[in-house]
């Protein structure tokens, strides 16, 4: 059985093989097919956080595919009336796929133990590999080649940062990172990520103009994410010098696209004139979310059925 729980789980010729499913589906959309790749399957969905793209992406893919989706929260009382388990076991007894959006990625690792059908990181404190791969789709629909790209991030080495250093050392990606002291990757992730991809191109820097330098894209994300509010006060001192401005993109070459996975704390982490700016992609970085797990959810259920 095979899932999507952290970007460890699947190779680069896999994500290839997502990338080019998306790139089917994607395209027949845009010509108004919507291809009922899947009818009478039904995704179940258990988010202990808030989510608009994550959650309606998943939904409108798996509608547009001819499945149904069902939203579960405190109605089941998952992770509260029974052992995880027990939970997990009897719910694969009804569904073909789980999506997940957890605060401790311990709970998805559990689920995904005694699952009998496929389960979907889609958001843990650990790792958001569903954001991190539309994210290299889209940068793949604006350069020649992902092997002659750069991803800048500018900020905290969070979840999306680990999910995309290992998209881009599976796809050849150069990938770099400006991040303040204490807020950089663990040595054990850096250990984990270079054993993996022992040939990628990885910079670490504190100084946030010297890794845009020749950067296809520059990305960033809130200082403070969901569950971190009481940090709130003393991130914003900490980053007040990783803030993406214009100052900061003339640093990059002319071009270079801007990407934030949203929501986006504007006067923050980005300033307006950058997030509105022509170069930013933000919206088509979010709209690829959809096609993008459509291309997931077809790669895994293929699999489920092969």
């Amino acid at each position: 059985m095979r899932h999507l729980i952290t970007l460890d789980d699947v190779s680069r010729e896999e994500i290839h093989r997502i990338f080019a499913l998306t790139e089917d589906i994607k395209t027949k959309f845009l010509a108004g097919v919507r291809e009922p790749l899947f009818p009478g399957r039904v995704m179940a969905m258990l988010f202990e956080k808030q989510s608009l793209r994550t959650r309606v992406s998943f939904q409108a893919g798996m509608a547009h595919m001819g499945g149904t989706s069902m939203m579960l929260g405190d109605d089941v009382g998952f992770g509260k009336r029974e052992r995880i388990d027990d939970f997990t076991k009897v719910l694969c007894q009804f569904v073909d796929v789980i999506v997940m959006r957890c605060k401790q990625h311990e709970t998805v690792e559990q689920v995904a133990q005694h699952a009998t059908c496929s389960v979907i990181n889609g958001l843990t404190d650990v790792a958001h590999p569903c954001q991190a791969l539309a994210d290299l789709y889209t940068i793949e629909e604006h350069v020649h080649s992902l092997e002659d790209a750069k991803l800048t991030w500018v900020g905290d080495a969070n979840n999306v940062a680990r999910s995309l250093a290992v998209a881009c050392g599976k796809l050849g990606v150069h990938f770099a990172i400006a991040s303040p002291q204490g807020y950089e990757f663990s040595p054990a992730f850096l250990e984990s990520l270079r054993a993996q991809c022992p040939d990628m191109q990885l910079t670490i820097t504190a100084d946030p103009h010297e890794a845009v330098t020749d950067a296809s894209a520059v990305y960033t994300d809130v200082w403070a994410s969901m569950g971190q509010e009481k940090e709130q006060a003393q991130r914003k001192k900490d980053f007040a010098d990783y803030q993406v401005n214009e100052k900061l993109m003339a640093s990059a070459p002319q071009g270079a696209l801007f990407m934030h996975c949203l929501p986006a704390r504007r006067g923050e982490e980005v300033t307006d004139a950058v997030l509105d700016s022509p170069n930013s992609i933000v919206v088509e970085q979010a709209g690829n979310r959809m096609h993008a797990q459509k291309g997931i959810l077809a790669w895994l259920l293929g699999t489920q059925r092969s």
